[in-house]
């Protein structure tokens, strides 16, 4: 039997121990500068955000006002900005940019600065107000909104003189919603001037050794039109996957426009359209087919309980837990692979995502499944979507190797997925082809 002054020895020897031991922690690696700020990070984590071209042209049944209108053509009799914000809501949409006063000069609100404006119309008889009634509609769901203002004003050649701006993301050169199938984050503000004409190339890619973190924003209309045209159709399902994959799937946003009819709703076809392909996004990505397979990369920071293992890209957090190498490995050979069941997974979609609050890094990668390269590409970022030319295969290894790296890459998350709407029919079983052979 052991007596109380034994204890009290053991005890006071521990808490010695545990005092003159301090725990090593491995410190996050550096970050790459230059970096996104938070409201940057928050603005890229939406994806697709809504636009809503809405004014006089909706009513002239054109694209390009004159300016000459007449506010009384103004006249939205059904207006309902709570249909809006449903619409969005059930596509995952969490902001709304309303085009407050586009190139034709007539505001959306009554201003205290001119005529022209909805106090000149009809619709409830000059009083009202389409921001504040879009605002009011959009608080209790949480979405936030923001507003469009054109600069070039048709009706009042006052405005439009002497900009100056420093905006925190940059429209992406198209209106196709396409990104560059390199595209960085980075870029240098300096070389985009209006005066002097911008490069629409430079603006689709960006710039690997730009000095300002300046996102890009791919734009592009449900239908043909940026404004409501009863002639016209939204765009099928397939085209809108297309553009998602080339949008948020090139580390951009997707602005998508879905312009509100003379009536003031947002049209049945356009609202049955965006519920199809809010559907057929979380059917594709609401499963990772990797989520149990075994991971292990070429070395980890740390070692083995730093924080840092290839583990992190297979949690729920996309951005702010990752695997990051050693400092010291060999910069040509960063790979991370992962190992399925005996039966393998059929899939035809790679996600990567990168951890870019600590800056965007890799500049080149290849994908392998059972040894063979499937998919090769240039920049990652928040997100590279692969979605496989050759439809979908069925492996039970995949492996991606970062050729070329602004340092070490840090990768946030890993995902393989099955698109059933991209060539579904198509499966291939590749030959089995040991690791080591990669």
């Amino acid at each position: 039997m052991f007596s109380r002054s034994f204890y009290a020895t053991l005890l006071f020897s521990l808490v010695q121990l545990s005092i003159s031991t301090p725990q090593i922690v491995t410190p996050p690696p550096l970050p790459n500068l230059p970096l996104p700020s938070y409201s940057q990070l928050k603005w890229q984590q939406r994806e697709v955000i809504m636009f809503l071209h809405f004014g006089v042209n909706t009513f002239n049944d054109s694209e390009w006002g004159t300016g000459n209108e007449n506010p009384a053509i103004f006249n939205p009799t059904g207006l309902n900005t709570a249909q809006w914000v449903d619409t969005a809501v059930e596509a995952g949409v969490s902001l709304m940019i309303l085009t407050a006063k586009h190139h034709d000069g007539l505001c959306l609100w009554p201003s205290k600065y001119t005529d022209h404006s909805v106090i000149g119309s009809p619709w409830q008889n000059g009083h009202g107000d389409v921001i504040r009634e879009l605002v009011k509609a959009a608080e209790p769901w949480g979405v936030d909104v923001g507003l469009y203002l054109s600069p070039w004003d048709r009706h009042d050649q006052r405005y439009g003189h002497d900009q100056e701006s420093h905006p925190n993301v940059r429209w992406v050169g198209d209106e196709k919603g396409f990104a560059g199938e390199t595209c960085w984050s980075t870029i240098n503000r300096t070389s985009l001037s209006i005066e002097d004409g911008i490069d629409l190339g430079y603006l689709n890619t960006g710039d690997s050794k730009g000095t300002d973190w300046l996102l890009a924003e791919c734009d592009v209309s449900i239908r043909t039109g940026w404004f409501w045209h009863e002639s016209e159709s939204p765009k099928k399902l397939k085209e809108l996957l297309e553009i998602y994959y080339n949008s948020v799937g090139r580390n951009c946003l997707l602005l998508l426009n879905v312009p509100p009819n003379t009536t003031g709703l947002i049209s049945d076809k356009d609202v049955q359209r965006l519920r199809e392909f809010r559907s057929a996004i979380d059917t594709i990505f609401g499963t990772n087919l990797a989520e149990k397979w075994y991971v292990n990369a070429s070395s980890q920071r740390g070692g083995e309980g730093g924080g840092f293992g290839p583990e992190n890209v297979l949690d729920s957090d996309h951005l702010w837990t990752y695997w990051a190498p050693r400092n010291d490995q060999d910069q040509e050979d960063y790979w991370i692979e992962f190992k399925g069941t005996d039966d393998g997974v059929g899939f035809n979609v790679v996600r990567i995502q990168e951890a870019i609050a600590l800056g965007q890094r890799i500049k080149r990668h290849e994908i392998y499944v059972d040894g063979d390269r499937i998919a090769s590409g240039t920049t990652v970022g928040y997100k590279k979507l692969h979605r496989l030319k050759m439809g979908a295969v069925h492996g039970y290894t995949v492996k991606i190797r970062i050729k070329e790296s602004r340092g070490v890459p840090l990768v946030s998350s890993v995902g393989l997925h099955f698109d059933p709407f991209w060539q579904s029919s198509s499966l291939s079983r590749r030959r089995h082809v040991p690791h080591e052979q990669v």
